[in-house]
Parts: structure tokens; sequence; C-alpha cells
């Protein structure tokens, strides 16, 4: 039986740093040309490729992989650099980061990333242009509570108004993209269906989390940061808290699980029932907001839309 190769690639703005079992490391230019060539040969020789999520720099190798149907991983840049640290390897270059995610494959064997259709990879663009806006948004309400002088007020309520307009038009993209095709449109209807969630809501749990309804309770919640980790000891037990997973997904749950403790008897009982058990209000809406993740989940997964506890 042949073993599986397994190729880590450290990806940089600029370029790849390639780390192949069998030869010596290289570098090439971070270019459709470059990553074209490289899922080439990848996909010749049968290749499982294994990189991290870096904040959109890792796209040309994606679509690359994606187009010569190599298999890949995009992992979680904490979780490989946890893994080194496992390895005994604290140094960090690019060379040593290539090296270490092919062994981090080769160990692990971590499940294959799922190609990204076009319409999903649109509406994740668009959703993170929404996130940026929105973050300029914030920053200039900020000044403007910071700001006396009327004139400079004027001015940032004039940039305000044209980031709000910029916003609702990337919000209308968004809806117009789910609505033009009919899996995510059946995904969208089921989704709204539950309480908390509204069209943006909805609109960046498909875009973000294409794993929901594909995978178990546990696996979900992991994925979104919304998993409370242990920290026992000896006699000693520890609060469990939340970490890791994709940010994006769990801002977006948590004030999705806030307006359902609000609109729904069902969440509003959840959330109350912890915080009379002594939860703190912020742990009891993160915990609100896991129970609403788990039952979307079953929800897409059965592609039935949500029936409130009680209901016929």
């Amino acid at each position: 039986m042949t073993q599986q190769t397994f190729i880590g690639v450290d990806v940089a703005k600029s370029w790849l740093d390639i780390h192949h079992p069998r030869r010596k490391p290289e570098r090439i230019e971070n270019t459709p040309k470059g990553a074209r060539a490289f899922a080439r040969q990848a996909a010749q020789e049968g290749a499982w490729i294994i990189f991290e999520a870096s904040g959109g720099y890792d796209r040309v190798l994606r679509e690359a992989l994606e187009a010569a149907g190599v298999r890949f991983s995009r992992v979680n840049p904490r979780q490989a650099r946890d893994f080194a640290r496992a390895m005994g390897v604290l140094g960090k270059t690019d060379q040593v980061d290539a090296r270490m995610l092919a062994e981090l494959g080769t160990r692990l064997q971590p499940p294959p990333t799922e190609p990204l259709p076009a319409s999903r990879r649109a509406l994740q663009a668009y959703t993170a242009r929404r996130r940026q806006l929105v973050g300029l948004r914030k920053q200039e309400d900020t000044r403007l509570k910071q700001t006396a002088d009327p004139d400079v007020r004027a001015d940032i309520r004039s940039l305000i108004a044209v980031l709000e307009r910029r916003i609702e038009k990337i919000e209308k993209e968004m809806l117009q993209i789910v609505q033009a095709d009919t899996e995510l449109a059946e995904v969208n209807d089921i989704l709204q269906s539950a309480p908390g969630v509204g069209p943006i809501v909805a609109a960046t749990l498909i875009a973000e989390l294409p794993e929901l309804g594909r995978v178990d309770r546990r696996a979900i919640a992991a994925l979104a940061g919304l998993a409370p980790v242990a920290r026992d000891s000896g006699k000693r037990s520890g609060p469990r808290a939340i970490e890791g997973g994709r940010p994006v997904v769990r801002t977006i749950l948590y004030l999705a699980g806030l307006h359902a403790s609000r609109a729904s008897s069902t969440f509003n009982v959840f959330r109350r029932r912890l915080e009379g058990a002594g939860k703190r209000p912020k742990a009891a809406i993160i915990a609100t907001a896991r129970k609403l993740l788990v039952t979307l989940n079953a929800m897409i997964a059965s592609g039935r839309r949500y029936v409130p506890q009680g209901s016929s």
C-alpha cells in the first residue's frame, strides 16, 4: 500500500515555501501561475497539501488546488503552532513552518477541506468586505464622540453616511447571491426560521461555516469556537472557557444567541436558568449561542425549519 505524501506549504503575501518530505525545500511566487504549476505537480503525484488559513493570502493557492482536484487541509494557525511546540520546535521561519505543516499532515492526518462552490466563495468575499466597512463605521462613530469641533463632526458624519450606504449595498449583494443559488436559498430559509437569525447572520453562517449540518454537535461547536475547554488538574477543577475556532462565526453567533434569548421563550428560559444557577450573564449568553448553533446544525442536517419546543 502506497503511503500518502503530505506536503507542507507556508503561505506569505509574495511567496509560498514548500516542504516535500523527499525533496529539497522550495520557494515559489504566490501568483496564479506559480500556484497552478505547483498544483499540477501535486495532482500528478497524488499529494495532500497542508497549509494555514492566512487571512486571504492563501486564496490563490486554494483556488489552484481546487481547480486541479488536489486534496488539501486548511488548518487553524493556532493548531499548527501548538503542534510545532509539542514537537519541540520553538523557532519560527517560513521553511520551518512548512516542514511542521508536512509533519502535522503525516501524524494527525487532518480532514480534507471541502472545495467551496463559486457562490459560497463570492458570499464569503462580501461578508468579509461588510465586516471591514462595519469596522470603519465603528471607528468613525468613536471619533465623532471624541470630537467637539463642528466642522470636523460634520465631516465625520458625512463619511459615516457614505459607509452606511456602502454597507447597505454590500448587504443587498449578499442577499442576491443567496437567493440566486437554489441550495443556499434553501439553507437560508431554514436558518432564518430560527429565533435570533436574520438575513446577515444566516448569510455569514452560510459563508463562514459550510460544515453546518455535516458534522456532529461537538465538532460544529469547536469549529465556531463555542466549545467549553476543560482546565482541570489534580483535585482542582478550573472554570471552563471557550477558545479557538472561527472568531467571525463566534461573534455573529453571540449576537444571535443574545437576540434569541430575548425573542424566544425556549432560549430565554435556558439563559435565565443558567444565570439563576450562578452563571455570569456573558457566559450564559455564550451557552445560549452554543445551544442555538447545535439547534441550527440539526435543522440543516434534517432539512427542517425551526419548531419551538412544545409545538406540535
